[in-house]
């Protein structure tokens, strides 16, 4: 267990140190996701049931952030991205993170199943699950794989809000899942391309750590091509149609002329400062998978006038 106990409380805490336990920036991605995955599922649902359903998952993924900032306090010390967060800051003691992580996620998974049904209550304890002791407790101190087998944890979402509506998975939820799951090892090793040594100082084995930066950089050339399938098979199910097989196209030629661009630079030019091509390919990653399911979004709008789908 991380030695937590370490950080003591430096004065009284605020409420916004309680929310930022919550990693409000990855609930809103959380968020996002598990309405598109219940808004384009094939069943409808009551207005207040998809609220209330939403409104837990989102507590859910509060609750992995809470209890990941608990285990994770002793390495996000010493990295400059997250030493300012609220436990290495001394503004939350280690217990208070912990103890608001467990009592979030019993009150998650227990009212999802109340206002929605036990499948998807079970998918949301089980990420809440992967998020915190799977991946934060395990996979990300052992493997340089960490963020791929523990990418799973993002990519729940759509999943659980198709199971919200339908009460279980289907090909089209299951390429949503497969859509954030590829995404994540490029959308991360970018990031870690420009902050190896914050990884490096906390002892993490990214794999910029363990295999450095030339392999880094074939690695995310390698998911971004096998990344591109997965989002034009979703295009062409259900959920998809012409305009959002148009965006898949567009989306995928752009994120793989940058994986290219990150993967045929010299590893003299990607010392120093010099993160330019990585910094835009990590920022145009977040648009690529906002865009894309923003996309099934207006093609269910579409759909409702007749004008998307496929006849």
């Amino acid at each position: 267990m991380s030695d937590v106990q370490t950080y003591q409380q430096s004065g009284e805490a605020q409420f916004g140190d309680y929310v930022a336990l919550l990693k409000p920036r990855v609930m809103s991605l959380v968020v996002f996701t598990a309405l598109v995955g219940l808004l384009v599922a094939p069943v409808g649902v009551h207005p207040v049931v998809g609220f209330a359903a939403i409104l837990f998952i989102a507590l859910g993924a509060g609750a992995s952030g809470a209890l990941n900032m608990w285990w994770d306090a002793d390495i996000d010390a010493v990295m400059n991205r997250t030493k300012t967060r609220p436990v290495p800051a001394g503004k939350v003691q280690a217990g208070e993170a912990l103890g608001l992580g467990m009592a979030l996620s019993g009150i998650a998974v227990v009212m999802l199943a109340l206002s929605a049904n036990l499948f998807a209550a079970g998918l949301l304890a089980f990420t809440i699950f992967f998020y915190a002791v799977v991946y934060s407790m395990w996979l990300k101190r052992l493997t340089p794989q960490n963020i791929v087998i523990g990418g799973a944890a993002g990519a729940f979402p759509p999943m659980i809000g198709w199971a919200v509506a339908t009460g279980g998975v289907s090909v089209e939820s299951a390429l949503m899942f497969g859509l954030i799951f590829m995404w994540t090892p490029p959308h991360f090793w970018a990031l870690a391309l420009f902050m190896k040594e914050d990884y490096h100082k906390a002892g993490v084995p990214m794999l910029t750590v363990t295999h450095g930066r030339a392999e880094t950089r074939r690695q995310i050339l390698i998911y971004t091509v096998l990344l591109a399938p997965v989002s034009i098979w979703a295009a062409l199910t259900t959920i998809g149609g012409p305009f959002t097989l148009a965006v898949a196209v567009v989306l995928n030629a752009i994120f793989l002329k940058g994986a290219y661009d990150i993967w045929k630079r010299p590893e003299a030019q990607a010392e120093g400062d010099k993160y330019a091509v990585e910094k835009t390919f990590f920022k145009f990653s977040l648009a690529y998978l906002f865009l894309h399911f923003a996309a099934f979004l207006v093609e269910a709008l579409l759909k409702t006038y007749g004008l998307g789908g496929w006849a």
